[in-house]
């Protein structure tokens, strides 16, 4: 019996959820344009017509795995560990909680034209925003950018493009290398703001 049969309830809260999280899973894994909703449906257990029903469309459904799983690391993450918890979730790669998965999702989705990149740029801007009141810095807002910057830097090149020795790299060494750059960058209010040419020492000028 299928499960959007009228006379049978429904736990609409419930089915939504798994198709969000299988959605989550099948779009880190092959990206947005390669994923299908049929890929989708399977993995949840669900007809694909209940995908539609309850999301509308691919990109839309998109949206929503965006939108709840950077919700909730927002939430549950201290703003302390953000980034690290970002970083070892794409260093992961599989296995994790949704939420672990969101930069996968991402990484693997925004070159696609048909993604959804307002709500990717907005969750983007709150990630910063958190990582910038960590700073005291006069241009925190910068840092926080570039410290974002670098995020997806390192899993463009380790999940997409697969570059050795990055992409076989173990978690705890690229963190232990990443965050400790990272505190100098978010909380060394003395780093010069000139260009880098005036930075040259004298007998280079």
């Amino acid at each position: 019996m299928s499960e959007d049969a009228p006379h049978r309830p429904r736990d609409a809260r419930g089915t939504r959820t798994r198709i969000l999280h299988a959605a989550g899973a099948v779009f880190a894994e092959r990206g947005y344009e390669a994923a299908t909703v049929r890929d989708i449906a399977g993995r949840a257990g669900v007809n694909q017509a209940l995908i539609f029903r309850y999301f509308g469309s691919k990109r839309a459904l998109l949206t929503e795995v965006m939108a709840e799983g950077g919700k909730e690391q927002l939430i549950s993450t201290p703003a302390d560990r953000l980034f690290e918890t970002a970083l070892r979730g794409v260093l992961a790669e599989g296995g994790k909680p949704d939420a672990d998965r969101l930069l996968a999702v991402y990484l693997r989705s925004i070159g696609s034209a048909d993604a959804a990149p307002d709500t990717v740029r907005a969750l983007g801007e709150e990630y910063a925003a958190a990582l910038a009141g960590l700073s005291r810095a006069d241009d925190s807002e910068l840092r926080a950018q570039l410290a974002m910057a670098w995020l997806l830097g390192i899993g463009l090149m380790r999940v997409v493009v697969g570059q050795e020795p990055l992409a076989s790299a173990e978690p705890d060494e690229i963190c232990g290398h990443v965050l400790a750059a990272l505190e100098g960058l978010l909380h060394d209010e003395n780093v010069p703001r000139g260009r880098a040419g005036d930075q040259r020492p004298e007998g280079r000028r």
